[in-house]
């Protein structure tokens, strides 16, 4: 979507102040943990732009809170799994090679959002470690869910999603389908899973050097899980600025996942 097509749906700038009255409205408040996708065209034409959209969610959440969001780097892993675009294979080794490492205070996100984008620069804000699947967290218990993130449990049980689902944090989507805790439902799920090999350049000790990891494959079928899910939970629907937004309990629905996954996958 265009900056244009934002001016023409929207009936007035969007300011930091609606988005705040609109997260409230939909639920949100001073002391949550509170763990967000979103998508900052989905707003509407937003006065400020990105930083706007953070010092809103901030603002609402207050520091006596939480609030974090995947800040994933996809461009780092390993090119053998890379679909958009996919590279010939002739090149894969040499970019593994060559890939400069991660690092939380500079390598920038990947399919994330401008939100997201904007918000691990932010003041405050930490970054986990994992050159892949890092997460970043501002608020009273940052520190604790971006600690320790294993690279061998992107998004299990040593990672922030795991963290974040011991301080009963809640989901909110701003205009977007994205729903990672999902794959912290999969870690936990007893099926017959399939696991593939990722990698990510990382920086130790000042030297660069190339870390594998195992991961389970994940199936097209979060949608269904979510369906299954809204039929006998809470989940919380609005609008923040023009976006559909929905604010559920990530405990709940991991839990739910895991045992739909076990039913059905």
């Amino acid at each position: 979507m265009t900056e244009g097509d934002a001016v023409e749906r929207t009936p007035e700038p969007i300011t930091t102040e609606r988005l705040e009255a609109d997260l409230r409205d939909l639920g949100l408040s001073a002391g949550d943990t509170v763990l967000v996708h979103s998508s900052l065209s989905a707003l509407g034409w937003v006065s400020g732009g990105a930083p706007a959209a953070v010092d809103a969610l901030m603002g609402v959440v207050t520091a006596a809170g939480t609030l974090a969001m995947p800040t994933h780097s996809t461009q780092l892993s390993d090119p053998t799994h890379w679909e958009n675009p996919p590279v010939p294979d002739e090149w894969e080794e040499r970019i593994r090679e060559t890939s400069p490492p991660f690092r939380p205070e500079l390598t920038p996100t990947r399919g994330m959002g401008a939100i997201a984008d904007c918000f691990r620069d932010y003041p405050g804000v930490v970054r986990s470690r994992h050159p892949t699947t890092s997460f970043a967290a501002w608020g009273a218990d940052a520190d604790v869910v971006v600690a320790d993130h294993a690279y061998d449990s992107p998004l299990g049980e040593r990672s922030p999603l795991a963290r974040l689902d011991e301080l009963d944090a809640r989901v909110l989507r701003l205009g977007v389908d994205a729903n990672t805790s999902l794959h912290l439902a999969e870690y936990r799920a007893d099926y017959d899973k399939s696991f593939e090999t990722n990698g990510g350049p990382v920086l130790e000790d000042g030297e660069r050097r190339w870390v594998s990891f195992e991961e389970p494959e994940s199936e097209d079928d979060f949608r269904d899980v979510e369906a299954a899910f809204e039929e006998d939970h809470e989940v919380r629907r609005g609008r923040v600025g023009e976006a559909d937004a929905t604010l559920l309990s990530q405990r709940e629905l991991v839990e739910f996942g895991a045992k739909w996954m076990e039913e059905n996958r």
